[in-house]
């Protein structure tokens, strides 16, 4: 597949993007927030976002988008060809004067990842590839370290709450997981992983960015990650990288039980199995199924009915509390009514 023109286009606009970021933190900004704290947007997100859209839109009309920060249209389904933008993936990191945020353009065909633009205006650094045809870094051929002692990626929000607390070898923290995937494709990281889940926009261009060097990324239960869904949220938590550094972390995550969500759990899902046989009888069917898991067992769970009702909560409070933070923040992204605590077990 040839994607010389598409690559350039992506490239082009990441820049100017990145520049228009730039403008935006130089002059001031207002931060709004969507579900919580955590979850902040700003009037430079939403710009960014239209820079990017109107110019592959004149690229390629025929192609589908999917930004965070646009309406979704649901005429993408259709569409064999979606470029999935994130503005900024990293809006806290941009709003508190770290580095750590990234333009993040990527381009899915029958739902598979092609090409990855990752650009961290604060630095200036420009990964960009197509699978099949390798990665660059500022123009320069990039790929995979040979280093022996891997380094692990990791977010530092969920270092600071939970991963500190774990004695797992090469935790280096930092934001946007766009900027992770592509920094593990140019060498200067190994893998990389989260417990809880992400959406197709902060991982297309990264996702694209790994396999172009040779790597991967899935869900943490192992199944593949697919784009252009139309629920365009990976319901847990993910792993990627070079392919041995993965198979080692995978194990180094398993013997220490460390935990991931899986939010909107059904019976067709490894996670199902986690649940009491009790529970599986009871809960099969309900559309608002949510859990907090590892080592086989259900740390958290929660139920959650329309409008939002908690129909139920239960499991250790610091997981119950993280599980709550996911869903607050899933239904929130999906624009479905908010959590309402009424009547917690």
């Amino acid at each position: 597949m040839t994607l010389d023109h598409e690559l350039s286009v992506a490239v082009r606009l990441a820049q100017e993007a990145g520049e228009l970021l730039r403008t935006h933190l130089a002059r001031g900004l207002t931060v709004e927030h969507k579900t919580s704290a955590d979850d902040p947007v700003t009037a430079a997100d939403r710009e960014a976002s239209e820079l990017i859209l109107a110019g592959l839109r004149a690229a390629f009309p025929t192609d589908g988008l999917l930004s965070e920060e646009a309406v979704d249209d649901a005429a993408r389904l259709d569409a064999p060809r979606v470029w999935i933008v994130d503005p900024i993936d990293g809006t806290k990191e941009f709003t508190t004067g770290s580095p750590d945020y990234a333009v993040s353009i990527g381009l899915a065909v029958g739902g598979e990842p092609v090409l990855g633009v990752v650009y961290a205006p604060a630095r200036d650094e420009l990964f960009a590839g197509v699978v099949g045809g390798g990665v660059t870094k500022n123009g320069e051929p990039a790929g995979f370290s040979d280093r022996a002692g891997y380094v692990v990626s990791v977010s530092d929000t969920e270092f600071r709450r939970e991963l500190h607390r774990h004695d797992l070898p090469g935790m280096v923290p930092s934001g946007s997981i766009a900027l992770k995937l592509a920094r593990i494709a140019g060498g200067e990281a190994d893998v990389t992983f989260t417990m809880s889940p992400r959406s197709e926009w902060d991982i297309a261009a990264g996702h694209a960015l790994v396999l172009a060097v040779g790597g991967e990324l899935r869900r943490r239960d192992g199944r593949p990650v697919r784009y252009n869904l139309r629920r365009p949220h990976i319901e847990q938590g993910l792993i990627g990288g070079r392919p041995e550094a993965v198979a080692w972390l995978e194990g180094e995550l398993n013997a220490r039980n460390l935990p991931t969500a899986h939010l909107g759990l059904t019976d067709t899902a490894p996670a199902w199995a986690t649940l009491p046989e009790t529970d599986r009888d009871a809960l099969r069917g309900h559309p608002g199924v949510f859990v907090r898991h590892a080592g086989g067992r259900v740390l958290a769970l929660l139920v959650v009915g329309e409008g939002g009702t908690v129909e139920r909560a239960s499991g250790d409070a610091f997981h119950l509390e993280r599980l709550t933070r996911d869903v607050t923040r899933a239904l929130g992204t999906l624009n479905a009514a908010p959590l309402r605590t009424g009547g917690l077990d």
